[in-house]
């Protein structure tokens, strides 16, 4: 899951920044509302955090912005202002959802959840894939009730996978889901990744093949009761 954070002060967009991504989610940041339109017709994201008083564009235009070309992205409005009115404008230019500062980053964090939960169209936050199971709010992973232990990237990767159980996924859509584009690895990072990834689930107790290659494409789960290689 990708988040794009817009905060054009350094020190509130790194706290915000450090406490997402320890949440498992990948997280690219933008300084001034130029810069993040640049990012919003480049790349796709799960949810945008944007603070309103930004240089260049402010968040209000940038939210127009982005509704007028068709986006549906999730955007929670950061913000100073805590009137009435204020909310209204952010609310009418398409936000989702409005969080005045200073907030506690719990509350953040709990908001980002439900947005995320309301995009992806689920009350659930247990993902589940045969006797796998991922509990979305605590980043947890169960194979047939055994925890598994995985890194961060490890986990986003099985999220993404489970989240999008039938799709092929190439090594280039998986770095641009999972990673910023300031961190620019290589694709081989990618096989390592799933290569660790599969060690820990065959030691959990799952199928070798659980996350299986489709070659010339990708990756994907493998079909539930599926006998093919």
């Amino acid at each position: 899951m990708k988040i794009l954070l817009v905060e054009d002060d350094e020190r509130i967009s790194d706290a915000i920044a450090e406490e997402i991504s320890d949440q498992n989610y990948a997280v690219e940041t933008a300084y001034d509302g130029e810069e993040a339109w640049g990012l919003m017709e480049a790349f796709t994201y799960d949810l945008i955090l944007l603070d309103v008083m930004l240089p260049k564009i402010d968040g209000l235009e940038l939210c127009r912005k982005l509704r007028a070309t068709g986006n549906s992205t999730p955007v929670l409005m950061l913000t100073a202002r805590d009137t009435t009115n204020d909310k209204v404008l952010g609310l009418d230019a398409g936000a989702d959802d409005y969080l005045v500062k200073p907030f506690e980053l719990q509350e953040l964090l709990a908001r980002v959840r439900a947005l995320m939960r309301r995009n992806n169209q689920t009350l659930s936050p247990i993902l589940e894939w045969g006797d796998l199971r991922i509990d979305t709010n605590t980043c947890e992973v169960f194979y047939q009730d055994k925890p598994l232990q995985l890194r961060p990237k490890e986990y986003r990767l099985l999220e993404l996978f489970v989240r999008n159980n039938r799709r092929i996924f190439s090594r280039a859509q998986i770095l641009e889901q999972l990673w910023s584009y300031e961190e620019v690895p290589e694709e081989a990072t990618v096989k390592a990744h799933i290569r660790s990834l599969r060690q820990k689930l065959l030691a959990g107790g799952a199928p070798d093949d659980l996350i299986e290659t489709v070659y010339g494409m990708g990756y994907r789960l493998k079909e539930q009761g599926s006998n093919h290689d």
